[in-house]
């Protein structure tokens, strides 16, 4: 799967002589000495490294970056303070790349409907010209201790960075190398990983089996349906994922972190049935869930009662005691007779 908004494939569309798409790994042959800015929308991997590459593409050059996901020079960036919040810890570390570059760094907010719309630049340095030099040995410095141990960046390719204006010669055998071992691009074809890509007769089985396990190896209704009552209705026990994995097939585990990240995956994304806490995992009980929807803020609640009746109720259908809410209070369709068709998709756009 490529991800890719609509409004983006219809740029890339109409200005495809102008758009052209390569993996960047960080490294002397991926300078910019011709542009006056890089700029990083949501750039992932990329998005510590922008700073760096504006900073030896030229002394002109210079960057903004909207940062997003929270990744470090190789790998994920890693919290460190825990009283500031994972966003702004990690604005402050690009600001900090920024500022290890040379760059005097500013920090905007945008107009736009996102939740982090904090957006970073570097206009201009902190040094002339002329300590370049000394000022790309910093960066070095800087980047590789971000690694902690490791082999160090490969040596640059002459006494002034290759990208720059007056860097003479062709770059030297360690130009093609990456500036820190480890890092690994983005591949412009991302699978999917997530239950929507397994068949849902084999999420189905898992499911009913995970169920059976926490209900004592109590048998469930594959067929028939029933309403339960609160008197008798049992949710069973809780259990350690460790517990659940050794209970399933070598098989199923292998093919759940081949292409959904895992056992834990699937349980989560079967909310209705499941409540994942802490590494355990238990049958939910919606008689708790009920007052807690009633106190989640209208436009919630509103969205809640649109899908309302859109789903079959698992509970009906397989759980032998049945389904602990009575028909009119459960979220979920008690039969094929209760069904309504979905609410359609927020904020599509027609396609042409």
């Amino acid at each position: 799967m490529v991800k890719y908004s609509e409004v983006y494939q219809e740029l890339k569309d109409k200005y495809k002589d102008m758009v052209k798409e390569v993996a960047i790994t960080p490294n002397d042959r991926t300078l910019f000495p011709d542009v006056d800015w890089l700029i990083g929308n949501h750039s992932d991997e990329l998005t510590p490294w922008i700073p760096v590459i504006a900073a030896r593409s030229s002394y002109s050059c210079r960057f903004f970056v909207l940062p997003c996901c929270f990744f470090d020079f190789v790998g994920r960036h890693c919290r460190r303070q825990s009283g500031k919040t994972q966003y702004r810890g990690y604005l402050d570390f690009i600001s900090e790349v920024g500022s290890a570059c040379g760059f005097r760094v500013e920090e905007d907010c945008l107009r736009i409907p996102s939740t982090r719309r904090v957006c970073l630049l570097g206009k201009s340095r902190t040094y002339p010209p002329a300590g370049e030099v000394s000022m790309d040995a910093q960066r070095t410095r800087y980047i590789n201790s971000r690694q902690g141990q490791g082999p160090a960046p490969p040596p640059r390719s002459t006494g002034q960075p290759s990208g720059h204006p007056d860097s003479q010669g062709p770059p030297d055998a360690g130009a093609d190398g990456p500036w820190l071992s480890g890092f690994r691009p983005r591949e412009r074809a991302e699978r999917v990983r997530n239950c929507a890509s397994l068949p849902r007769e084999f999420v189905d089985a898992v499911v009913l089996q995970v169920a059976q396990l926490l209900l004592g190896g109590k048998r469930l209704n594959t067929g028939g349906s029933r309403s339960g009552t609160a008197g008798t209705w049992s949710r069973g026990e809780s259990l350690s994922l460790a517990e659940v994995a050794g209970q399933l097939g070598g098989e199923a585990l292998q093919r759940l972190r081949r292409e959904c990240g895992g056992l834990q995956t699937l349980l989560r994304s079967n909310r209705q049935v499941f409540e994942v806490l802490q590494g355990r995992v238990r049958i939910r009980d919606w008689r708790q869930e009920t007052p807690l929807q009633e106190r989640q803020p209208e436009a919630r609640r509103r969205v809640s009662s649109e899908a309302f009746k859109t789903r079959l109720c698992w509970f009906f259908l397989h759980h032998p005691d049945g389904c602990v809410l009575p028909a009119d209070r459960c979220p979920f369709a008690h039969g094929p007779g209760e069904l309504r068709p979905p609410p359609a998709a927020r904020g599509s756009r027609p396609r042409r």
